[in-house]
């Protein structure tokens, strides 16, 4: 294959699936800017493998792993273990112009909040199982696991957001 359209079938593959691998960051580690370098790194990575990849059975399963191996990758450098500022300037809380969404409305704020309340673990399962729609096998493939860990990782991740996202709702029942 000629470079031009190995270039040429990597945009194709980026302009398809940026959004997603977005998203998929963005749930992995809670901060806009942090989710844009993630795919960035991903996707240099991806361009450097993208023979390889290409070839593979399923190229967003090779773009999947790549990306739950950067995010590892990223948690594991020193300046990754800084405390963020419990107030930040307003400029710097929307990120860059990117918006992801999640839940509606209200819900992103708690969904958010309730799933960087899980060790790393139990997020990067819930997000390749219930946001990419993977199933146990397919899950513990992408993060390296057994079948095993990605259930339990699974039922107590929906076990811990049940109770933060139960915290957030209105009490129901009659008029006070």
């Amino acid at each position: 294959m000629r470079r031009a359209e190995v270039d040429e079938a990597f945009r194709s593959f980026v302009a398809t699936r940026h959004t997603r691998l977005l998203r998929a960051a963005y749930l992995l580690c809670g901060d806009h800017y942090l989710a844009e370098d993630l795919v960035q790194t991903t996707l240099v990575k991806l361009y450097a493998a993208w023979p390889r990849a290409s070839r593979a059975d399923s190229i967003d399963a090779y773009a999947r792993r790549v990306l739950v191996n950067s995010h590892r990758d990223e948690l594991r450098r020193p300046w990754r273990r800084e405390r963020p500022a419990e107030h930040l300037p307003d400029d710097a809380k929307h990120g860059l112009g990117v918006e992801v969404k999640v839940g509606v409305d209200g819900e992103h704020d708690d969904l958010m909040e309730a799933l960087r309340r899980l060790p790393v673990g139990q997020r990067r399962v819930v997000v390749l199982r219930h946001y990419w729609g993977l199933s146990v096998e397919e899950t513990a493939a992408d993060l390296g696991v057994t079948t095993g860990t990605v259930k339990s990782q699974t039922s107590r991740a929906l076990a811990a957001l049940a109770r933060v996202l139960s915290a957030h709702q209105p009490a129901s029942g009659g008029m006070p």
